[in-house]
């Protein structure tokens, strides 16, 4: 049986920085927890050029950032101020409303630098939708890692080859890194309900079928298939238990379409809390409205 794979749609975000977007797609709304797939990058910015992206808010959600080339100053609105490095683990959970910004960080401005990674959203319980804010960043050295037949596994979120994330679940989570050399294979383990294998650089074979780079195969449940490089790739694996539906707006979630208007109408109102340090600039509110 052929694999479904999604096909990535490119969002330009200005700037000349663009994501290649994996989720929703119409095949696919979700996969586990994970309602959200951008790729970002690799882009590399001049001295001149500015990426910032100014605060705005979200609610439902929690946020997972994951770099593999530069690095980014992130605010946001509980206090927090955190530098987001090439291989740490960085979570927002928005619950009730959160405001955060990324922006590049003051020693990289007068430098040529190239931003790439994944920046995914997992959507939340309904008993959590509400909870109050948290942020957790999990450094690079911390997260573990395994060599599995050459290849070089580190365990994001979840539990995998006998390791365990420290990053915390608000409900079953799985998200692994695999570096595969060329030539290397890797048998998946059945290690959430729901799973999906994202190619990031290079073409993949999952049981001999080929995955194209920046293309999301969803895996058949209960399956264990062979992932293999013919020329190496960095291949990331997102799953979980699925939520169940959720609407999505801008940068909101929820399982309440009225909440969603009811967030859309605090941030008009400039009723969410402020970015300590960040207060000034803010992405407006999108003229059409959910």
């Amino acid at each position: 049986m052929a694999l479904l794979q999604l096909k990535p749609h490119t969002k330009d975000l200005g700037g000349g920085f663009t994501v290649r977007r994996l989720l929703p797609a119409a095949a696919q709304r979700a996969v586990g927890p994970f309602v959200f797939f951008d790729h970002m990058g690799p882009v590399t910015a001049q001295p001149a050029d500015n990426h910032d992206v100014r605060p705005h808010p979200h609610i439902g959600l929690a946020t997972v950032t994951y770099l593999f080339e530069g690095a980014m100053m992130h605010r946001d609105s509980t206090g927090v101020v955190q530098r987001i490095e090439p291989g740490a683990i960085n979570l927002m959970i928005g619950g009730r409303g959160v405001v955060h910004s990324e922006r590049t960080p003051d020693d990289l401005r007068s430098v040529a630098r190239t931003s790439h990674g994944l920046q995914l959203w997992l959507a939340l319980p309904e008993a959590d939708e509400e909870m109050a804010p948290e942020f957790h960043h999990v450094a690079a050295d911390a997260i573990p890692q395994a060599a599995v037949n050459g290849v070089a596994v580190r365990v994001l979120i979840g539990e995998a080859f006998g390791r365990r994330s420290p990053v915390p679940q608000r409900s079953p989570t799985l998200y692994l890194e695999m570096a595969l050399p060329a030539g290397a294979s890797i048998v998946l383990p059945d290690a959430a309900e729901q799973r999906a294998v994202y190619a990031v650089d290079a073409p993949v074979t999952l049981d001999g079928e080929t995955v194209e780079p920046q293309h999301l195969a969803v895996l058949a449940p209960g399956s264990t298939p062979t992932l293999a490089a013919p020329v190496g790739a960095r291949v990331a694996l997102v799953g979980g238990a699925p939520l169940g539906h959720r609407h999505m707006w801008w940068n909101f979630v929820s399982s309440r379409k009225e909440r969603i208007e009811q967030a859309a109408d605090d941030w008009a109102a400039g009723r969410f809390p402020k970015v300590p340090g960040d207060e000034i600039e803010f992405i407006p509110l999108p003229e059409r409205r959910f």
